[in-house]
């Protein structure tokens, strides 16, 4: 359970290698932090990454555990299973994603449903078993990285896009049932960060960092914000974006 500053004891990162769910348990380590849990697909990576969790915290104990997004038979055995090696989950980070290939998603069928599976399926399945077991504690809260990519689907990442779209939607409308439970679900809404999925990639504006987006995730987590973006300033952007003629924004050099 979170001590009176909000520093919590158990966090799992659901895509353990992820380079901003990495960043947010560093932001989130404290005296308190008892165990830190990577899920992820690849092992090997995940172990890499808890190698430099346990070099900044060695009394804290960081296992890696094999997840899949996709597989979301596996999902709520898994968090039921975390509790109860573990003891209660404070802080769920749901931060596993595929950027995907834009121009093979656009004409295979069979790449863009697998795409929105991951993104959107999976992470739906995996959110309900999250929060499930966070109202069986009474108390808990569950990190879903968004992006500003679902505020306004570009023709350049239309799958990956719609996808956050409608795990926004989703994370919104879970964050609404869950009031009065305990329970908090905070939503993420990055722009373009600097990371391993986007490297080579060219910067849109207010590009950020890792490390800047775990900063304004754990202040909402601290603060009981519902919605963060990352950077503050895209809110005000895409106020704008989000109403632009279509005629216009397909001109846009967004991709």
């Amino acid at each position: 359970m979170n001590n009176a500053f909000g520093q919590p004891q158990n966090i799992v990162v659901l895509g353990g290698t992820s380079d901003i769910g990495l960043a947010i348990v560093r932001e989130l380590l404290s005296a308190s932090t008892k165990t830190v849990v990577l899920a992820c697909r690849n092992l090997d990576a995940g172990e890499s990454a808890a190698a430099g969790i346990r070099q900044l915290a060695p009394t804290v104990t960081v296992e890696v555990v094999s997840f899949d997004g996709a597989d979301t038979e596996s999902h709520t055995t898994l968090l039921a299973d975390l509790a109860a090696q573990h003891g209660d989950l404070d802080v769920v980070v749901l931060a596993f994603g595929q950027l995907g290939d834009n121009e093979l998603v656009s004409s295979d069928a069979v790449a863009a449903a697998q795409l929105a599976q991951v993104n959107f399926s999976g992470a739906v399945g995996v959110s309900i078993a999250t929060t499930r077991q966070l109202k069986l504690q009474g108390h808990g809260a569950l990190v879903i990285l968004s992006s500003v990519a679902g505020e306004r689907v570009r023709q350049g990442n239309l799958v990956y896009g719609a996808a956050k779209a409608g795990l926004d939607g989703f994370a919104q409308a879970l964050g609404d049932s869950l009031v009065g439970t305990g329970v908090q679900v905070l939503i993420v809404r990055p722009g373009f960060v600097h990371s391993a999925m986007t490297a080579g990639m060219q910067p849109a504006p207010f590009a950020t960092t890792p490390d800047k987006v775990a900063e304004l995730t754990v202040k909402g987590l601290r603060s009981g914000k519902r919605i963060v973006w990352a950077p503050g300033i895209l809110r005000f952007v895409f106020m704008t974006l989000r109403h632009m003629p279509s005629a216009v924004w397909r001109r846009l050099p967004l991709g």
